[in-house]
């Protein structure tokens, strides 16, 4: 669908409008990151641009915003305020879903099958939390409710009835494996993990099986650097201390939700003079990012982000794509499901429409059957005056419309009334 299309429908619809690992760099998505700690405030002033309900997921892979809304337009609009950037420097990385493409993507999403990383679990997590985020706020409605209800439902049938989980390699790992290749046993490796969130909790899992010589976990609350490090046998220290302490490290892998750089070019080339020019591997899994990109020139050091780590989680591929193709037609028949109960939630407003248009007629016709009866006029001449009036008014528009119709249009609506009213040929 093109950005610059208005949908005429005057009708809410359901749309997604995102960026992903497909469409855009690293460079590009984080500038449309969301914080974690403001989501709540970005989902309520997003709602106070004619959106009725909405929800935003944003991981180091994807933005992507949820919402049911007059226009999309609305929705990217807001997104580029939001960020504070101009529509060309993403119109042509963005996609926008409607309805039941919105509804088929949410599913490909929450199964792992629009993933760098072809059926890794941890997007599930991921959408979940920032579901749970929206109802907290409030902007979840009927429909997006509805619509994330079964989306998980459909997540845990494709994990549970299909192999597209295994053989994944996370980057986690895959980070893990590329230190290992550049430094060959991390025994004699002393690691740096920047934060303690879910991914560095995953990257701490997997290289303290590689038995490093030590693993220093650096984040803003000491306590929760220290419940991490406990867990791994490491220690813990401040974000604020690296500037002094990175020389120590040879492995650093780092993901927070900072938006804006940890690590610096000056700390670094200072911990490289430290090291004497003794190289650092770097991982930066964050999204924006926590290194700065200008770090990865200095011949001393190998600094790789999710983009660079992609050529390494292809591992078992074949059989995940296989079961990717079992997998999209579960997900094509609950799409088929999903979208034919959206399509009667459409149809509510015109339902509704039609009978308070009745209901205008009764209360019409009945405050005139009243008056009458006040006037005298006995209760069965009233009875037959008010049926008479409410059938004339209820037939004139069908009539008037059947009568001023010409060619095609007539011969469809003779069909529509037919169809609508029990009528004899």
């Amino acid at each position: 669908m093109k950005l610059k299309r208005r949908i005429k429908n005057i009708h809410m619809q359901l749309y997604t409008v995102g960026i992903n690992h497909t469409t855009a760099s690293i460079a590009i998505r984080e500038k449309v990151a969301f914080d974690p700690d403001h989501l709540s405030q970005a989902l309520l002033d997003l709602m106070t641009h004619k959106v009725s309900e909405a929800a935003i997921l944003s991981t180091c892979n994807r933005s992507e915003i949820y919402a049911k809304a007059r226009d999309p337009k609305i929705i990217i609009d807001w997104l580029c305020k939001y960020h504070g950037i101009k529509l060309k420097t993403i119109e042509s990385h963005l996609y926008v879903y409607e309805n039941q493409e919105a509804i088929q993507h949410a599913f490909r999403v929450a199964s792992g099958l629009d993933s760098m990383v072809l059926g890794e679990p941890q997007i599930l997590g991921q959408m979940k939390q920032a579901i749970k985020t929206a109802e907290n706020t409030g902007s979840l409605g009927v429909l997006l409710n509805k619509l994330f209800q079964k989306t998980f439902s459909v997540a845990k049938e494709v994990r549970t009835k299909t192999d597209i989980g295994m053989s994944s390699i996370s980057m986690a790992a895959a980070s893990i494996k590329l230190a290992e290749s550049i430094f060959g046993d991390l025994k004699a490796s002393k690691v740096l993990l920047i934060g303690a969130g879910e991914m560095i909790e995953l990257c701490a899992e997997h290289i303290k099986n590689r038995r490093p010589k030590s693993m220093t976990v650096a984040n803003r609350s000491l306590d929760r650097g220290l419940a991490l490090a406990k867990k791994i046998k490491g220690d813990a220290c401040l974000i604020s201390e690296l500037y002094d302490r990175l020389h120590e490290f040879d492995i650093v892998l780092s993901s927070t939700a900072s938006q804006l750089p940890i690590v610096g070019l000056g700390m670094v080339e200072r911990a490289l003079k430290t090291r004497r020019n003794r190289p650092i591997f770097m991982v930066d899994l964050a999204v924006p990012r926590d290194i700065e990109p200008e770090v990865g020139k200095l011949s001393d050091v190998y600094l790789y982000t999710v983009d660079d780590l992609s050529h390494l989680i292809e591992e078992g591929l074949t059989n995940r794509q296989s079961a990717a193709i079992e997998a999209q037609k579960m997900i094509d028949h609950h799409v088929k499901d999903f979208t034919q109960w959206f399509k009667t939630r459409t149809i509510v407003p015109t339902i509704k429409a039609l009978r308070d248009h009745a209901e205008s007629y009764r209360i019409t016709e009945l405050k005139k059957a009243q008056k009458l009866l006040k006037q005298g006029m006995k209760p069965e001449e009233v009875l037959d005056v008010l049926s008479k009036a409410l059938a004339n008014k209820f037939v004139h528009h069908p009539s008037q419309a059947l009568n001023q119709a010409k060619g095609e249009e007539h011969e469809l609506l003779t069909k529509t009334l037919k169809k609508i009213y029990p009528l004899k040929d």
